[in-house]
């Protein structure tokens, strides 16, 4: 896939033209022209060709040049400036000082017998000669037209400047045979005739035909350039210089020259110049350019920091991971840019109608003069007809109808945090009817945290804490560092514990104050004949919350329980809550046991949940899933990645893994589910947008045509003179564009105006536990090996992983509640070397079956 700029294109049929000549280049796959950025992405089945594709666009009549490779540049500011609107203006404005001294003879003078010299107005030869040159000297201004239109012509590509072209040429050059006329009659002394055939001359229509198609061009210039705002305040973002550490000393240089490894200095109020990680310094960073929230982000060594936030209060010594043209801020204005480039699939039918409007206009302009003629009409009346039909037309209003909302809207979605890659993708996104997410890291903040602290008969929570920071400070446990982190939250006074010892599958052990302290599963806690039931049971109702309870006793004596849990993000329930009242179904798909998948549903409302998944399946369950509707897959990992590709619409929590990121149709910049929501709501408003500009679009030609041809005229007597018609064309696209415009007052984090479509029906047999029903067939074998000191969903997850890196494993099931693992081979493996990778991973191994 290459992309090349365009230079040439005036309007839609321009951009069908350029399609069709490049498509016919031998090796192209697919083209995709945008009007609104000038720009061509090229998509090839064999090695690109580029001179081809150019000389394919040069005989077409246009320019084009490859925007990749050694000679070319990163989109800069100055790319998206509007450049167009100050050269029209010039235009307009010479056209207006020619066309109102104009307009006052042949309108004022001429007609409603305003005042002018006596000399002048007895003299019919002489207003035609004004008339004359004061409409060549608004074609000379305005030639742009008549030389893109001509050309079009010539290598039989008409455009919309043909249709301009045509009819000012067509008044013109009647006008000056009018006036021949007259000059005519005068020599025969006919000074009467003569006189009569001012009424006859359309200099004016000429004239006021390329003033008033100026108007709506520089009106649509204008709007368009609005369209690329967002882009342009990214690049805004871009900071300019950067304090680096070279030779020992602090330098300051442009943040372009900047290179990978480099330290660099940030001090209060100044804007990151890199992404990079904080080496020392603690501070506030105000992320809300790149992900839209406004609440700063506490920053300190270790923490990531990307290029373009604001350092608010401290000091921070950062080194550089990526630099100038590697950014977020870069990858997020290069998406921005490549969803205004590519088409969206909706847009095809006004590009159809696009390459064969012109000629089809001409063709209908044709028999419209020819049918006046024939029903009696003067040459003058059926040529004002014909010009009618010729001005009114515009095929730019049909082409601008998807880029405009498109680009406009993927702005929008850039400012609130939402990503959408392609056109396609912001297209496809609103028509999601089911949302599967993955629970860790998705739906859950994907690392374990304290939930509850529940203390034994005549034990403080103090107490309990302070044998619990004691033991869990030594352990590396994925659960220990949770309660370790507890202590930020809730600070205790405790001894370090002496003669520590961790338990493989049980938990820790240590002296705390002299005593004896244990602090693990329930099992351990049976063993030593500490557990009551009523802790039990206690226990037993925090697992079924699909927490993981942890025990701890001190000196023969049960201090009680601190659970802890991967908990649901904040707003993972309001996600919910707002896809289905959108009319989304809502499926959590995790690899997690059924009891902690359907408790962690039902926390955050979802009442459809598939469990058990392995990761190699979780693509054949999105793709059942798409046989009931459109599919969006959100996740944040690497096992997504395949399910986020194999779903009509992949989004990935910005958050996440590379991978994933890279898999995804949408990027959602912060870790909210609610952007899910967001994006979908975004997207349907977008294609809402969309529909009304194709509406009026086909509305305004399939009346306007009509009218100027003349059909309403037997019926309501309605006439349309040349220059009326001009000034609707001018209008029409204008029209469009700042419809589009309003995409910027939509604000897609808003719910109230929220419309409910009918939701799809999902079949019971696809929900549930997905233990039997995703089984790979082939030549396979199992075994099933009993796991002992399992203690939560982590121990599960490095079990799993440690069976599935031995060769010849394909995959291992794991369950927490059994205390096995089913395991999946390709070929048979050695139930000592299974046992000894168990072993090694820190459990207990028991009997293979």
């Amino acid at each position: 896939m290459m992309k090349f700029n365009v230079t040439g294109m005036t309007c839609a049929a321009c951009q069908a033209h350029v399609e069709k000549a490049v498509q016919s280049v031998e090796g192209v796959k697919n083209v995709s022209v945008s009007l609104l950025t000038n720009s061509m992405i090229v998509d090839f089945d064999a090695p690109a060709d580029v001179s081809a594709i150019c000389n394919a666009v040069s005989k077409a009549g246009y320019g084009a040049q490859s925007a990749e490779g050694e000679n070319s540049q990163k989109s800069s500011r100055s790319d998206f400036e509007d450049k167009e609107t100050p050269k029209l203006k010039k235009r307009l404005i010479a056209s207006l000082v020619l066309l109102i001294p104009l307009m006052y003879v042949s309108m004022g003078g001429v007609m409603w017998g305003w005042p002018m010299p006596s000399s002048f107005a007895e003299n019919p030869i002489a207003i035609g000669l004004y008339q004359l040159l004061l409409t060549a000297a608004v074609m000379v201004v305005n030639q742009k037209f008549f030389i893109s239109g001509f050309k079009g012509l010539i290598n039989r590509a008409p455009n919309m400047d043909a249709l301009v072209a045509l009819g000012s040429s067509a008044a013109f050059v009647y006008s000056v045979c009018e006036l021949f006329e007259m000059s005519a009659c005068a020599m025969r002394g006919e000074y009467d005739m003569a006189a009569h055939h001012l009424h006859g001359l359309y200099f004016e229509s000429a004239a006021m035909i390329l003033t008033l198609i100026t108007v709506g061009k520089m009106l649509e210039a204008r709007s368009k350039g609005k369209t690329t705002n967002a882009i342009k305040a990214l690049m805004d973002l871009a900071p300019k210089t950067a304090h680096v550490i070279r030779d020992g000393k602090e330098v300051t240089i442009p943040a372009e020259d900047m290179l990978i490894g480099e330290t660099f200095i940030v001090k209060p109020g100044e804007s990151i110049p890199a992404d990079a990680v904080v080496l020392s310094g603690e501070s506030a960073v105000d992320e809300a350019a790149l992900t839209g929230e406004s609440i700063p982000v506490d920053k300190k060594q270790g923490d990531r920091v990307s290029a373009a936030t604001i350092n608010q209060n401290g000091a921070l010594t950062c080194q550089a991971t990526h630099v100038s043209g590697e950014t977020a801020l870069d990858k997020i204005i290069e998406m921005v840019e490549n969803a205004a480039t590519t088409k969206a699939p909706i847009a095809k039918i006004a590009d159809k109608v696009s390459g064969v409007f012109v000629p089809t206009v001409i063709v209908i302009t044709l028999i419209t003069g020819a049918v006046w003629l024939l029903l009696g009409h003067t040459f003058g009346y059926s040529l004002a007809r014909a010009i009618s039909v010729l001005v009114i037309s515009c095929p730019c209003a049909l082409g601008l109808a998807t880029p405009v909302a498109i680009m406009v809207g993927s702005g929008q979605g850039a400012k609130n945090g939402v990503l959408f890659k392609t056109a396609s993708a912001l297209e496809a996104t609103g028509k999601t009817d089911i949302a599967i997410l993955d629970k860790t890291g998705t739906i859950t903040e994907g690392k374990p945290v304290v939930t509850d602290i529940i203390t034994a008969e005549g034990v403080s929570e103090k107490e309990l804490l302070s044998v619990a920071y004691a033991l869990e400070e030594k352990s590396e446990h994925p659960l220990a560092k949770a309660i370790m982190n507890k202590k930020e939250e809730i600070s205790v006074e405790y001894s370090p514990a002496d003669s520590f010892s961790a338990l493989p599958g049980h938990g820790v052990s240590g002296t705390v104050n002299g005593k004896t302290a244990l602090g693990g599963n329930a099992s351990i806690m049976e063993d030593k004949g500490l557990l009551t039931d009523e802790m039990k049971n206690r226990g037993d109702k925090l697992s079924e919350q699909g927490k993981t309870p942890l025990y701890f006793a001190s000196d023969g004596r049960l201090m009680g329980i601190i659970s802890v849990a991967d908990v649901i993000k904040s707003d993972s329930k309001q996600a919910v809550e707002e896809l289905k009242a959108m009319g989304v179904e809502v499926v959590m798909l995790t690899g997690d046991n059924a009891r902690t998948a359907k408790a962690i549903g039902k926390q955050a409302g979802i009442d459809k949940v598939i469990s058990d998944v392995l990761p190699a399946d979780k693509e054949e369950t999105v793709r059942k899933l798409s046989q009931y509707g459109k599919t969006a897959m959100v996740g944040d990992g690497i096992n997504d990645a395949p399910a986020l590709t194999r779903a009509d619409i992949g989004i990935a929590i910005g958050a996440g893994a590379d991978v994933a990121v890279e898999a995804a149709d949408v990027v959602l910049m912060n870790s909210r589910l609610t952007d899910v929501s967001a994006a979908i709501r975004l997207s349907r408003q977008v294609l809402k947008n969309i529909h009304e500009n194709l509406f009026w679009a086909f509305f305004y030609n399939c009346i306007g045509i009509p009218l100027a041809a003349g059909l309403f005229i037997p019926i309501f007597g309605w006439e349309l003179n040349p220059m009326f018609g001009a000034a609707a064309m001018s209008l029409s696209s204008f029209c469009v564009v700042t419809n589009a415009l309003r995409l910027n007052w939509f604000n897609p984090k808003s719910s109230k105006k929220d419309k409910a479509k009918k939701q799809v029906a999902l079949p019971q047999d696809i929900l549930g536990s997905n233990k039997t029903q995703l089984s790979k067939e082939g030549n396979t074998m199992t075994k099933t090996l009993t796991v002992d000191g399992m203690m939560c969903q982590h121990c599960v997850a490095h079990v799993k992983k440690s069976l599935e890196a031995i060769d010849g494993v394909e995959s291992a099931e794991v369950s927490l509640e059994n205390k096995n693992a089913v395991i999946t081979m390709t070929k048979d493996v050695d139930d000592s070397l299974i046992k000894d990778v168990i072993a090694e991973a820190g459990y207990i191994p028991g009997d293979i079956v």
